[in-house]
Order: structure tokens, then sequence, then C-alpha cells
């Protein structure tokens, strides 16, 4: 994934016609970084968000992850309040291994 990243905003900075030292500058970090960011190297958050900051893509990133919004039954269940926490998953009970004739009479 981090390749396809690297590789759309290479494509996407040169559609606009814009230099990585440029971009580099707009974006607040250094042209070797850039480099590696296109070139799919791992990265951090933060550099992402710069050059995609500075490309103009904060909307296109916040539109691509969900709200989050409560579901309307969760709300009634919940009676309007909202998850602050996320519970671990419950454990199902294991089936019986019981079978008819298994019985031990006394």
């Amino acid at each position: 994934m981090e390749l396809e990243i690297g590789q759309r905003l290479a494509r996407l900075r040169l559609a606009r016609n814009v230099t990585q030292a440029t971009l580099a500058e707009k974006a607040g970090i250094g042209v070797r970084t850039l480099r590696r960011l296109e070139a799919g190297e791992p990265s951090t958050l933060d550099t992402f968000l710069r050059v995609a900051t500075a490309l103009d893509l904060e909307e296109a990133i916040l539109s691509a992850l969900p709200e989050g919004d409560i579901r309307p039954i969760e709300r009634v269940s919940q009676k309007g309040s909202e998850r602050r926490r996320a519970s671990p998953a419950s454990e199902r009970p294991t089936k019986s291994t019981w079978t008819w004739g298994d019985e031990v009479d006394d």
C-alpha cells in the first residue's frame, strides 16, 4: 500500500507540474523525505499528511474515512449516549460435547 500511495502522490505532483523541491518546501519536509515517500519507503503519518495538505488533499482523505456515527438502534439501546470505549468481544459458550447415550447410570 505504501508503494501505491507513493506512486499516486508522485503522479499527482507531476500532473500539477510541481517539482519535488517545491512540494517539499511547501510541505515543510526535506526533498529526500519526499523522494522516500514517493518511492513507497516507510514514512510517518505526519509526513504523509504534510504532503497531502500541500497538495490540497485534505477533503479527499477525510472523505475516504467513514464518520463513525452511532447507528439509530444503538442510540436507542444506549439511551442517547455515545460509546466512549470499545468492549472486548464476548466469548461464545463452547458447544457441549454431550450426545445422546453418553449418560452415566448410577
